[in-house]
């Protein structure tokens, strides 16, 4: 069976930056594969492997753009959001095992491997190819800000648009410390500089992953939906002249555009049971009309004069 998968403005930006960042990710991991062989640098070679993690791992966010926006089913009534978050923490993973232990086993190999000249030609070669390294991913990075820019909610929101510019600046940032461990080797003789610019490579990336991973988990066990939401969304409820107390109001985040509002409330006396179905609907109508993203609604009335307890559950459609 087909499946219709919607695809919003932003969506379709973020994909065409994930698409550019895989671009430049293939052509760069091949050219300093080569490099990295020709001029026997291990920094070259664990920057290649750096480039094949995030070529994997914008893979990964392709999917993950794809999958999240599968609409509800029966198996998923609260829709496929959290794939979203899911493809980030493989994404994390990827850049952990190719990119950030490689690194650090290059290091490793080039230290107890000792010192070994190499002519000036395959300094010159490797140096040049990082060059072109800076200059791709210089241009990945700035397409991926130049989005942030203008982009509601910044680039916490999105997990897909947070890993392409986590990986594009440790890009940056990583060819800049392997050109400087390969001119220092060429200068000095020593290979413990490019060994050193492998290791710290490796340490960035495995840092990295580890953050990327952090939030990704985060938002799969649950993690609340903003605190400035929620405190509007309290404070609109305490503005109902029908409520008496807000007695709970838990959120959660079920994906880029969906979250969950679960509110336990106590309403003044003197409401009868139809009226109760009235408020209880325009509060949740309310609330879906002043955030679109709260799509789930469930209120728990209590305390309503007509019965010991009532309780009424209105949910928005996924």
């Amino acid at each position: 069976m087909r499946v219709d998968v919607s695809e919003t403005t932003t969506d379709r930006k973020t994909r065409i930056t994930v698409l550019i960042a895989l671009a430049a990710n293939l052509v760069i991991a091949v050219a300093k594969a080569v490099g990295g062989v020709f001029a026997g640098s291990p920094a070259l070679l664990s920057e290649a492997a750096h480039s094949v993690a995030d070529s994997v791992n914008e893979v990964f966010l392709l999917a993950a753009l794809r999958r999240s926006r599968k609409p509800a089913d029966r198996k998923h009534p609260f829709g496929y959001g959290k794939e979203r978050f899911f493809w980030s923490l493989l994404a994390a993973v990827g850049i952990f095992v190719m990119g950030g232990c490689f690194s650090v086993l290059q290091g490793v190999e080039a230290l107890r491997g000792g010192n070994h000249e190499e002519s000036s030609g395959g300094y010159i070669a490797g140096l040049a190819v990082l060059f072109v390294a800076l200059l791709a991913e210089g241009v990945s990075l700035s397409r991926a800000l130049l989005q942030v820019r203008g982009q509601e909610g910044g680039v916490g929101k999105d997990p897909a648009l947070r890993t392409v510019i986590a990986e594009d600046a440790t890009a940056v940032l990583g060819v800049l410390v392997a050109m400087a461990g390969m001119a220092l080797h060429m200068v000095t003789g020593q290979i413990v500089w490019e060994a050193s610019a492998s290791l710290a490579i490796g340490v960035l990336l495995v840092y990295v992953a580890y953050r990327l991973g952090k939030d990704a988990r985060d938002q799969l066990i649950g993690e609340a939906a903003d605190p400035e939401l929620r405190a509007r969304i309290e404070e609109l409820l305490r503005e109902q002249p029908e409520i008496d107390e807000v007695a709970s109001l838990l959120t959660m985040r079920l994906g880029m555009d969906s979250t969950l509002v679960a509110a336990r409330i106590d309403l003044v006396p003197g409401l009868d049971s139809e009226h109760l179905e009235q408020v209880s609907m325009r509060i949740r109508s309310s609330i879906q009309n002043t955030w679109p993203e709260a799509d789930q609604v469930f209120l728990d009335i209590t305390d309503a004069p007509t019965a010991a307890t009532a309780t009424v559950e209105a949910a928005g459609t996924p």
